[in-house]
C-alpha cells in the first residue's frame, strides 16, 4: 500500500450533508413503518456515493476521513441509511490492497462493478441463532457441503441488515472438511433455496430490514467463494480493516447523537415557561449540561477523525487502539442522547418529538461488535501479559 496520503473529496462531503438534511424530513415515517430506505439508497447511488464507496480502479481514491464525514452526516439524518452505506465501504474496502492476482480479486471487482452501474447492495451475514457474533469465538451453524462444481450451503442468519434487498449475500460458514475451513460464500439475491423470514421488531434501527435470512441447499459456484481458511488464521486481527470498521460503525452512531444535540439546543431556545419568564437556554445548570454534551462529541470528533487520518497516511493504530475508539465513541454518543433526555421530560419522551428516536437508535451502538467487555477484557490481559 501506498505511503503517499488519501485525499477525502470536500465536494462529496457537501453533498451529504444536504442529503442527510433532506432524508431527515422522512426519518420519523421509516422509523414508523419500519421501512427500509430504499429511496435514499437510490438517490445516494444517482449522486455517486457508490462509486465513493469502491476503490480504485472502479471509484474513489478510498479515504477514511471522507467515509467517516460521509457516514455521520447520512447518519445525523436518517441512521439506516448511513449504516446500508457504511456496509457497503466495508465490502468494498479490501479492493484498496488487493492484488489483482489474488483469489477473491475477480468476485470482489464483480460486486463493486455491480455497486457503481447498478447501486448493488451487500452485506456479509454473520450472527446466528446458535452462535451469536463470531467475535466471541466458535464455528458457524451454517455448513457448506462440498459437491461437484461448488458448494451447496445450508443455515440461516439472523439480524441481516438489507434482508430482501441485497444483490449479494456473503454469508459466514464452514465447510464439512474434518478439518473445517471457515469463512464467507456469496450468492446472489434470487438464488433457489434463499428465504427471508421478516422477524426484525427492534427498539431502535428499525427500517435496517435486518430480519433472518434462510440458506435451504443454496448452489454456490466454485468461483463466489470469497475467502475461506483454517479458523486459527481468523485470529490475528488486520488493523487496517478494523479501523475501517470501527470508525465507520462508530460514525454512525456520533451522527445521531449530533442530530440529538441539535435538537436539544432548539428546545432550549424555544422553551420559555411561564414562571421563568425566558428560554431555558438562560439558565446556567442547561447551558452547563449542553457543554457536557459537546465535550463528549468533541472527543468523538477528535477520535474519528485522527484515526482516520492515520489509516489515510498509511498508519493504522492498533486493533485494541480501535476498539477502544469504538467503545469510547459508543459510551459518548449514548451519553449525549440520555443527558438531553434527561433534562427535557416528557417532551423528549413523546413520540411528537425525535429525542426518543434518537435515543432508541442509539442504543444499538452497543450491540455492534466488539462489545465493551471483549474489548477491555482483551486489553487487560494483554496489559498483564
Amino acid at each position: 500500500m501506498s505511503s503517499a496520503r488519501i485525499e477525502p473529496d470536500p465536494a462529496i462531503i457537501e453533498d451529504a450533508l444536504e442529503l442527510g438534511a433532506r432524508f431527515a424530513l422522512d426519518a420519523a415515517a421509516l422509523d414508523e413503518s419500519a421501512r427500509f430506505p430504499v429511496d435514499n439508497l437510490a438517490e445516494l447511488h444517482r449522486r455517486g456515493f457508490f462509486r465513493a464507496a469502491v476503490p480504485p480502479p472502479f471509484g474513489s481514491a478510498g479515504s477514511l476521513v471522507e467515509a467517516v464525514k460521509v457516514v455521520s452526516a447520512l447518519s445525523k439524518g436518517e441512521p439506516n441509511t448511513g449504516l446500508t452505506l457504511a456496509l457497503q465501504y466495508l465490502l468494498h474496502m479490501p479492493l484498496l490492497r488487493l492484488d489483482r492476482d489474488a483469489p477473491s480479486w475477480r468476485l470482489r471487482a464483480r460486486i463493486a462493478e455491480s455497486a457503481v452501474e447498478d447501486g448493488s447492495l451487500v452485506n456479509v451475514l454473520r450472527v446466528e441463532h446458535e452462535l451469536g457474533t463470531p467475535v466471541r469465538g466458535g464455528l458457524p451453524a451454517t455448513i457448506a457441503r462440498r459437491v461437484t462444481g461448488g458448494w451447496r450451503l445450508s443455515g440461516s442468519k439472523i439480524y441481516s441488515t438489507g434482508a430482501g434487498f441485497l444483490t449479494w449475500n456473503a454469508i459466514w460458514a464452514r465447510s464439512d472438511d474434518d478439518a473445517p475451513l471457515v469463512g464467507v460464500w456469496v450468492t446472489p439475491r434470487g438464488a433457489e433455496g434463499i428465504g427471508v423470514v421478516k422477524n426484525w421488531n427492534h427498539l431502535g434501527m428499525r427500517a435496517s430490514a435486518s430480519d433472518e435470512v434462510t440458506f435451504d441447499n443454496v448452489f454456490i459456484p466454485d468461483d463466489h467463494v470469497l475467502d475461506i481458511r483454517k479458523p486459527e488464521e481468523w485470529a490475528q486481527p488486520d488493523s487496517f480493516e478494523f479501523a475501517w470498521t470501527f470508525a465507520l460503525f462508530s460514525a454512525i452512531y456520533d451522527g445521531v447523537a449530533r442530530a440529538a444535540r441539535d435538537w436539544f439546543v432548539e428546545f432550549l431556545k424555544r422553551r420559555k415557561p411561564t414562571n421563568l419568564g425566558a428560554a431555558l437556554a438562560t439558565v446556567p445548570r442547561l447551558q452547563e449540561a449542553l457543554g457536557e454534551i459537546e465535550r463528549l462529541l468533541y472527543i468523538n470528533e477528535t477520535l474519528l477523525l485522527s484515526t482516520a487520518a492515520a489509516v489515510d497516511r498509511g498508519a493504522a493504530p492498533s486493533a485494541t487502539q480501535t476498539s477502544f475508539l469504538k467503545c469510547t465513541v459508543a459510551d459518548n454518543s449514548i451519553a449525549a442522547v440520555e443527558k438531553a433526555l434527561s433534562l427535557t421530560g416528557n417532551h423528549g419522551l413523546s413520540r411528537h418529538n425525535p429525542l426518543q428516536r434518537h435515543y432508541r437508535d442509539v442504543l444499538c451502538s452497543r450491540i455492534h461488535s466488539p462489545q465493551n467487555d471483549t474489548v477491555l477484557t482483551a486489553a487487560g490481559a494483554a496489559a498483564l501479559r
